[in-house]
């Protein structure tokens, strides 16, 4: 396994103990801050393409190694979608990526990516099967269609997703039934891990996971406040949990890599005075409005991260 550090923000800096104890195992330290600022939200295709030849450039070393990423805020996710592709390119195959988020990232996005519209770009990967989500909880579900969800993903067969809990989705168009979901009178009701239990939630995941190789990708907003602190709403699956799940996939599937975000940072964005406006006006809308406090944040945050580099090293050893 090759640890990579990827600077977007300031978020890894502020917690200094934990950027030791990666450089001790052998990390290597990728800075694009200055990307980072362009694309914190979303980016147009001119800048995700420049960050993807950054990253490729940089992204260098044993490439049959699989790379786990720690990347700061989610408010960088779509990254995601250009760390699965170097997955592939590297192992190539058929894949499932295991996604844990309290957000579903499928709305449309014309023009680049947003980090709620990433796993369509993700899917445009031949060698990406299926995305399985994880945890979602937020109100994403009530209107999908109405913020813009494109529920064909569902249709198709390329996206299970599996909230903790949470009430039905109200859609207007017919999806007809699929593995995680049912439809009635213009409702989605979804097999929640609550409705299931969580521990028959592990052999329900583990029997949808058809593929030899699994990338996975965790936002740490899909914990509860007490185990994380991000820059967006959280859910309600609790760390040892989420810990429990990705060890029991290792046990039976070879993870071909893997990123960490969800990181809280103070957003900072470059761009013409509308772009940043836009942005602002964004998080405004969906991010909560108070900051938290600095000291419990890296406490909080850097536990997190310690006890996710353990577990994924062990999943990815």
């Amino acid at each position: 396994m090759q640890l990579l550090l990827l600077h977007l923000d300031d978020a890894l800096e502020l917690q200094p103990d934990f950027v030791r104890a990666c450089m001790r195992t052998g990390a290597r330290q990728i800075h694009a801050e200055d990307h980072g600022q362009v694309v914190r939200l979303w980016g147009n295709q001119t800048a995700i393409d420049a960050l993807a030849g950054s990253l490729s450039r940089q992204m260098v070393g044993d490439q049959k190694k699989p790379h786990l990423c720690f990347m700061g805020s989610g408010d960088f996710h779509h990254v995601t979608a250009l760390l699965v592709a170097n997955a592939l390119e590297n192992h190539p195959g058929p894949a499932t990526l295991i996604h844990f988020d309290n957000h579903p990232d499928w709305v449309h996005f014309g023009n680049g990516m947003h980090c709620g519209s990433w796993i369509n770009r993700a899917l445009q990967h031949p060698g990406l099967e299926k995305i399985v989500t994880i945890g979602v909880c937020s109100d994403d579900l009530t209107n999908p269609e109405r913020k813009g969800a494109n529920l064909s993903l569902l249709q198709q067969g390329q996206l299970e997703l599996y909230p903790y809990s949470h009430a039905p989705s109200r859609v207007r168009k017919d999806y007809g039934c699929g593995a995680s979901y049912e439809q009635k009178n213009g409702v989605l009701s979804w097999k929640t891990i609550s409705d299931i239990g969580e521990d028959n939630f592990i052999d329900q995941l583990l029997s949808r996971i058809t593929t030899d190789a699994v990338y996975l990708t965790i936002d740490k907003d899909v914990l509860v406040h007490d185990d994380a602190i991000t820059n967006w709403d959280q859910g309600r699956m609790r760390l040892p949990y989420v810990l429990s799940l990705i060890t029991e996939i290792s046990k039976r599937h070879r993870i071909i890599g893997a990123d960490v975000t969800g990181d809280y940072s103070t957003p900072s964005y470059a761009g013409n005075l509308w772009t940043r406006f836009t942005k602002r006006a964004e998080i405004f809308i969906d991010q909560p409005h108070a900051t938290p406090d600095p000291v419990l944040t890296t406490n909080i945050n850097s536990a997190a991260n310690h006890a996710l580099l353990e577990v994924l090293s062990e999943a990815m050893a």
